[in-house]
């Protein structure tokens, strides 16, 4: 696996040494914690990706949810139609600072066996996420 960026980049914008912002794609969808599980599903899929950046009650950015969290939480006997998000989600994070070199970024995700991993500055904001590619 190696770490891709996930939008065109002109190859003379290239740095030296690349940080997770050079890399990253735009956030994505962004969710509330208030939504349902199904709605998720349904946001995921009318955005054609796999994963959605879930954010709580002040748009902070608390935690990225796969496709394949949601479906397994769907498909097991303790959900019902009114399981929201944030019933679901343990602590904040993971996430990197979009001013993380590659190689940091690349190392958590690996580390954890992250296929994507949000980039979240100071303010608690995602400007973007980092994927990688199998």
């Amino acid at each position: 696996m190696t770490l891709v960026q996930m939008q065109p980049r002109s190859a003379h914008a290239t740095p030296v040494h690349r940080t997770a912002a050079n890399a990253m794609d735009t956030a994505g969808p962004q969710v509330c914690d208030d939504m349902t599980v199904e709605v998720a599903l349904s946001v995921m899929a009318s955005a054609r990706t796999g994963h959605l950046l879930v954010c709580d009650d002040d748009g902070l950015c608390t935690q990225l949810i796969t496709y394949a969290q949601l479906a397994a939480l769907r498909d097991s006997s303790a959900y019902t139609d009114r399981v929201q998000l944030r019933d679901i989600l343990g602590d904040r994070g993971p996430f990197t600072s979009p001013a993380s070199t590659m190689t940091e970024a690349e190392h958590a995700m690996r580390s954890r066996r992250l296929d994507a991993l949000p980039a979240v500055d100071e303010q608690g904001s995602a400007p973007g996420a980092l994927a990688l590619a199998h």
